[in-house]
């Protein structure tokens, strides 16, 4: 499709991420929000007017050129499928899918009907990683070296069917790839459950990306504080990015000679200018739909794909492997293989 009609959308979940896209939806330019599936209603007036329906066969019946999956990760692959089947083009949240195979499944359901999948990685269109993402491939930092991501808050009650792992750490899985323009080639995990749960609640990994870069990920449900950081230290600095606030600082090496004895021997970087970014601040979700809405109609659009999605997961997966049995997994392009 690229002709500028104006797309019929659906919604599918109004849980607390729902709640967010059936707003965004509702005033989304180009796009009429005809109907939501919650099988248990609209508890909290979420709906934005639009009908509220029992099934994913009533959504479809009302002729959706697409539908977000906003319903628990657990019935991302069942809900896909239907969507897939019917001929409408999905934006499902992350992750993809609970599992590697469901993930994969998606992705053939999708593409051998040519239709328009993503993956709902809001951080992608958070305006400090966007900015972040522009200079590093401008060259800016020069090589990068190592990216640290620190996810880390108070327990959120909405979650019950997945562990820290899938729900928070893939937004940094996901976004460590995306800027750096870089894969993953192993990861090495520890985690622990000290809430109660089925689920591990918190998670420490180390990775190395397929240019030598070293990445860190300490995400947990366990800390009082929120803290959303991301941190990229290269060659000339170190650039940190606070998603909660979308701001982008950048720390350069130090250009300044000094004649102080004690650093004069110094022979690594020291301590130089701070640059923070005045960045348009426009809403994640909103670009995200903006963007995703461009894609159905057949525009450019940098949306993250089925297959972007699902690597994510499969990286998630071997985080959850390596906390496990304690092993390093090697990761290429198409499987992951474990080594001790």
């Amino acid at each position: 499709m690229t002709d500028a009609r104006t797309l019929r959308a659906g919604l599918v979940g109004l849980g607390s991420m729902g709640r967010h896209h059936a707003r965004v939806l509702a005033g989304l330019e180009g796009v009429d929000f005809v109907g939501v599936v919650d099988p248990m209603g609209d508890k909290f007036g979420a709906a934005q007017g639009a009908p509220v329906l029992d099934t994913v066969e009533q959504l479809i019946a009302l002729g959706v050129d697409y539908a977000v999956v906003a319903c628990p990760t657990g019935l991302h692959e069942t809900v896909g499928m239907q969507l897939a089947e019917a001929g409408v083009c999905a934006l499902i949240e992350k992750p993809v899918a609970d599992t590697v195979e469901g993930a994969r499944r998606l992705v053939e359901a999708f593409e051998s009907r040519g239709l328009v999948a993503g993956v709902g990685h809001i951080e992608r269109c958070n305006p400090a990683l966007r900015s972040l993402r522009a200079r590093l491939e401008a060259g800016e930092l020069g090589d990068v070296y190592q990216v640290v991501t620190r996810r880390q808050g108070p327990f959120p009650h909405r979650i019950a069917d997945v562990g820290v792992v899938k729900d928070l750490a893939t937004h940094d899985i996901d976004l460590t790839g995306w800027v750096t323009g870089r894969e993953y080639v192993s990861i090495a995990a520890h985690t622990v459950s000290k809430s109660g749960r089925a689920h591990e609640d918190m998670v420490s990994a180390v990775g190395r990306l397929d240019d030598g870069t070293m990445v860190n990920h300490l995400v947990n449900w366990l800390s009082p504080l929120k803290e959303r950081f991301t941190s990229v230290t290269g060659e000339r600095g170190c650039f940190i990015a606070d998603t909660l606030t979308a701001d982008l600082t950048f720390h350069s090496n130090a250009a300044m000679a000094t004649e102080w004895e004690a650093l004069q021997a110094f022979r690594g970087v020291s301590e130089g200018d701070m640059i923070r970014y005045a960045i348009p601040k426009r809403e994640p979700l909103l670009v995200e739909h903006e963007l995703f809405r461009d894609a159905v109609l057949g525009k450019p659009a940098d949306i993250c794909t089925l297959r972007q999605g699902t690597r994510t997961v499969e990286i998630a997966a071997a985080v959850l492997e390596s906390a496990l049995d304690g092993s390093t997994i090697l990761l290429d392009r198409d499987s992951a293989t474990t080594t001790v």
